[in-house]
Order: C-alpha cells, then sequence, then structure tokens
C-alpha cells in the first residue's frame, strides 16, 4: 500500500474499500440478514437478563461498577450476565457495519441500501446510551419500555434493507389494490399498538428485571393484559381477513404466502401467551414469547413490503433470471 493509499483510506475508508472490492448481490443480502438477525438476538438476550434478574448486575454505566470496566467474579451470574448483554452490543455494532461495508461497496453504489445501514448504525448507538440510562435510573419501566420499542424500530429498518437487497431500485409498482394495501396499513398500526401494549405489561407485570425493590407502571396488570390479548385477536382478525381478500381477487403468490406465514406465527404466539399467562409467567415462556414478539414483527413488515415489486433491470443489477431472487414473488 503507498502513502496514498493509506491516506485516502484514513480520510474515506468506506470509498477506500468499495474501490477496491465488489461485494456479490448474495453477499450484500447475507450482511443485511446478519445485521436483522443480531438485531432479534440482542432482543433474546435483554430478555434473558431481565427474566434473570440481573438488570442491575452491572450497577452502572458505562463502566459495570465504579472500580471496574468489565464485571468480576464477586458480581457471580448476574454480572456476567449483564455484562455479556453489553458486549453482545459491540457483536451487534459489528454486524450492522458489515452491512454497510457491503451495501456501501455492491456495484452499482445503492445510496438508499447504504443510507438504511446508517439509519441501523444511529439506532444502535441511541439505543446503547438509553441503555445505559435504564440502568442508572434504577430499570425505570418507561425507560425501559423505550429501550424495547427503539429495538423495534432496528428491527424495522434491518427488515426493510434486507428486503432492498433482494430487489431493484425502480419506483414501486403495487401488487394490490389500494383497499388492499390500506387494510395491510391497519393492520401494521395494530401492529405497532400490540407492541407499545406489550411494553406496559411487562411494565406493569412481575418480571422487573432484578432481585431489588424496582419501580413499576402504577396500572392494573390484569386489565392491560387482558387489552393485549385483544389487540392480539384483532391482528390475527385483521391477518385473516387478509388473507381471505387476497385469495378472492387473485393476487400473486407473494403477498399471499407472507400473509400465510404471518398467521401461523400469530397463532404460535398466541399460544405461547396464553399458555404463559395460565401458569403464572414462567421465564422460559416470556422469554420465547418476547422471541416471537420480534418474529412477529418481522413478519408483518415483510407483508407490507409484498404488496409492491421494484425490478431490478431499470438499475442494471442482475435480473432475477441471473440467479436473484424478488422478494415479492417468492
Amino acid at each position: 500500500m503507498t502513502r496514498a493509499d493509506a491516506v485516502a483510506a484514513v480520510r474515506n475508508p468506506l470509498a477506500f474499500i468499495a474501490a477496491r472490492w465488489t461485494p456479490t448481490p448474495r453477499t450484500v443480502q447475507r450482511a443485511a440478514l446478519a445485521a436483522l438477525v443480531m438485531s432479534v438476538l440482542i432482543v433474546v438476550t435483554g430478555g434473558a437478563v431481565r427474566l434473570t434478574g440481573s438488570g442491575l448486575g452491572c450497577p452502572t454505566w458505562p463502566k459495570c461498577t465504579d472500580d471496574s470496566l468489565t464485571a468480576t467474579s464477586e458480581m457471580g451470574l448476574h454480572g456476567a450476565i449483564e455484562f455479556g448483554n453489553r458486549m453482545l452490543t459491540y457483536v451487534l455494532c459489528a454486524a450492522v457495519s458489515w452491512a454497510i461495508i457491503a451495501a456501501r461497496a455492491e456495484k452499482p453504489h445503492r445510496r438508499g441500501l447504504t443510507r438504511l445501514g446508517w439509519a441501523q448504525f444511529w439506532i444502535v448507538m441511541s439505543n446503547a446510551v438509553l441503555g445505559g440510562i435504564v440502568v442508572l435510573v434504577g430499570l425505570n419501566p418507561y425507560t425501559v419500555a423505550a429501550h424495547f420499542v427503539a429495538t423495534s424500530a432496528l428491527i424495522a429498518v434491518a427488515t426493510v434493507m434486507w428486503q432492498r437487497t433482494r430487489e431493484g431500485d425502480a419506483a414501486p409498482r403495487p401488487l394490490v389494490g389500494k383497499a388492499v394495501q390500506q387494510l395491510v396499513w391497519v393492520l401494521v398500526g395494530a401492529s405497532v399498538l400490540l407492541i407499545l401494549v406489550g411494553t406496559v405489561v411487562t411494565g406493569a407485570g412481575p418480571h422487573a428485571g432484578d432481585s431489588s425493590e424496582v419501580e413499576r407502571m402504577p396500572l392494573d396488570w390484569e386489565n392491560v393484559t387482558k387489552l393485549h390479548a385483544v389487540l392480539a385477536w384483532i391482528v390475527v382478525t385483521l391477518t385473516f381477513a387478509l388473507w381471505f381478500v387476497l385469495k378472492a381477487v387473485d393476487a400473486p403468490k407473494g403477498p399471499l404466502n407472507r400473509t400465510r406465514d404471518l398467521f401461523l406465527i400469530l397463532l404460535a404466539q398466541g399460544v405461547i401467551g396464553y399458555v404463559q399467562y395460565f401458569t403464572d409467567l414462567p421465564e422460559i415462556l416470556v422469554g420465547l414469547h418476547m422471541f416471537g414478539s420480534a418474529v412477529t414483527w418481522i413478519a408483518v413488515l415483510r407483508v407490507a413490503l409484498a404488496l409492491r415489486e421494484r425490478p431490478y433491470d431499470e438499475i442494471g443489477l442482475p435480473s432475477p433470471a441471473a440467479g436473484q431472487t424478488v422478494g415479492t414473488r417468492a
């Protein structure tokens, strides 16, 4: 490497890499998928922190203790779990960074993909700070809820980027009529409301995240849980109605398959929800329900994204016939 190359790499490392490496479309897809998988995994490990009562295993932030950056043996299992979750944030950052690099290096350069990658990066950074605030305020349930909502936003952006890696940049062409599109947006809105009420259920429920006295939301947990169940049934009903309408209008397989997938995921999530409710919230089932929440959100977004197609050939990318798969037709 020459001195000029070194200077160029320092000034603009992404441009330097892009000038010397062209990833295959499949590599870009896998990088985006890795970022999405990590965004779901961080939900699972965050749930493990809460469900094992390790939320204050590291009692301060950004250090683990006032005197140590890392967890110590004296802090036991709780300290190891909380510190491990913090360290996983760096793995998430690495996955998002890989997605940004791959998107920037793809030829031709697609600015939209790179922007989606950077959006994930800044959400991760802001959520890391929010996670520190959660610790500093002693697991205040409102900050915990905000922390989960921010992660849901990260999952949304990661899902969109993953989808965009498998389609072109031409103007989107709708595959269904306006009435069907409006029904899907109602479904998305109901799903957002379901997630928000779910954070309230957690904030008012018994799993406070630490064995010490932790503030809870001053709400009747039973009533909030019933509201959450009603919203879940509304989402299920909307999904079934959407599937019926798509069949009636002879919609393409993409939207139909995504709606079917969502319906099955919702049924599984509902079974877990009811079982955990009637068995006094065992930790393993609550953890599965949190994982199911992330998967359900991805499935809802995939339904919305399946309502249109964006061809490859208008931007010079390889066509589906050359080995690519258009997500809306899969």
